[in-house]
């Protein structure tokens, strides 16, 4: 078993970190203050190719695997958590829009993503219908040779910012599938914003979009009439893993910090890493940090080699977020009051990270996946 990286895969990674220091690092507190997206981390992510990582060559993107694409989030995290997500939604708009749309349609809408020229967004989550997804209420109804979308979506990742979305809508009967997946521009005449004040990740712009009959041509729908639902899920199956090192990144940088906290900060004439009760709780850390980054690659490995791997990114969405959630807060005790303060970035990225124990799928969605493929569905909840 093999459990390193190429030498270019390797050589990309230090690079990426490099850049997550001096590009991202900078901006990571100064942004959430602002409370809005900074064009220029557009521009940056592109100038790196990661706002195109899953996307075709021949469309202007880089083809990577979803291993890369797994290893680029964790770096970007460790530099800003936030600035991941566009490694996130990209990767899975991307990967559905590659697998479900027509080759034309690809040619139209995946170079601007690719080149940053516009941000996506992913409209599912709906007020009443949140994990129980199927069941959306917003409305596709037949005008002329197209749609117009009625409804509301809610929680939506970059909703402030995104020019275009794939967006989920009932084009039939009850159950998933009366449901379609539709590629649209979000016409500021018939789509208003309204953003969220959220806990953390409040440079991206969480938002609930009102969708007023907004027009959209035939050659919009992606994949077959009724056929969202399925396509959608079946993109979940590894953003999840790139979800989970996102999360691991910023706790892997937070746990660096209170390591190299614990060498220089002295107490009672000895550093505080020579006292047990401040060196086993990051000992601890970093084994679980290292078992959980493990099922994150291995999903993700799973994924580039054609292997089911519904439940390895299942294990990967629930214990990633909560183990940085987890292992962030002990780096803050690690630091004291100094860690307590809003001028160090660990308060900052345990707000952040938080907000992905809930986002695409909460622990207990996620238990039920495992719980299922493990007994089969006739013997789970």
């Amino acid at each position: 078993m093999d459990f390193t990286f190429t030498d270019d895969e390797d050589a990309y990674r230090h690079e990426l970190r490099r850049f997550a220091t001096k590009v991202l690092a900078p901006h990571y507190q100064s942004d959430d203050k602002a409370a809005k997206l900074r064009p220029q981390l557009v521009a940056d992510l592109a100038s790196m190719g990661l706002t195109g990582l899953r996307i075709p060559e021949r469309h202007g993107g880089q083809e990577a695997s979803a291993v890369v694409a797994g290893m680029a989030a964790e770096e970007v995290a460790r530099g800003d958590f936030n600035a991941s997500y566009f490694i996130i939604v990209n990767a899975l708009v991307s990967d559905i829009l590659t697998r479900n749309a027509t080759e034309e349609q690809q040619a139209a809408w995946l170079p601007p993503i690719a080149s940053g020229e516009v941000v996506p967004a992913f409209c599912i989550t709906e007020p009443g219908h949140g994990t129980d997804a199927a069941k959306l209420e917003m409305k596709a109804e037949p005008d002329g040779d197209g749609w117009r979308l009625t409804g509301e979506k809610t929680s939506i990742t970059l909703g402030m910012s995104a020019d275009v979305a794939l967006v989920l809508a009932r084009t039939g009967g009850p159950g998933a599938r009366g449901v379609s997946a539709f590629w649209v521009e979000l016409d500021d005449a018939y789509v208003s914003r309204a953003t969220f004040d959220d806990l953390g990740s409040r440079a991206i712009g969480r938002a609930s979009l009102h969708f007023d009959g907004l027009p959209v041509p035939k050659d919009a729908l992606v994949g077959g009439e009724g056929q969202g639902f399925v396509s959608v899920m079946q993109g979940f199956d590894y953003s999840r893993a790139i979800i989970g090192l996102a999360c691991l990144g910023a706790a892997q940088v937070s746990l660096d910090e209170a390591l190299q906290w614990s060498r220089d900060r002295e107490a009672f004439g000895s550093p505080i890493g020579t006292f047990q009760g401040v060196a086993f709780p990051l000992a601890e850390q970093a084994t679980y940090l290292c078992g959980a980054r493990h099922i994150c690659y291995e999903a993700l490995w799973r994924k580039d080699n054609d292997v089911e791997h519904s439940t390895e990114a299942a294990m990967a969405k629930f214990w990633a977020p909560k183990l940085a959630a987890e292992t962030i807060h002990q780096c803050l005790l690690t630091f004291g009051h100094l860690g307590y303060s809003s001028e160090s970035p660990v308060g900052q990225r345990l707000r952040d990270v938080i907000g992905l124990e809930i986002g695409d799928g909460t622990a207990q969605v996620s238990k039920l996946v495992i719980a299922r493929n493990l007994l089969g569905r006739a013997y789970a909840p």
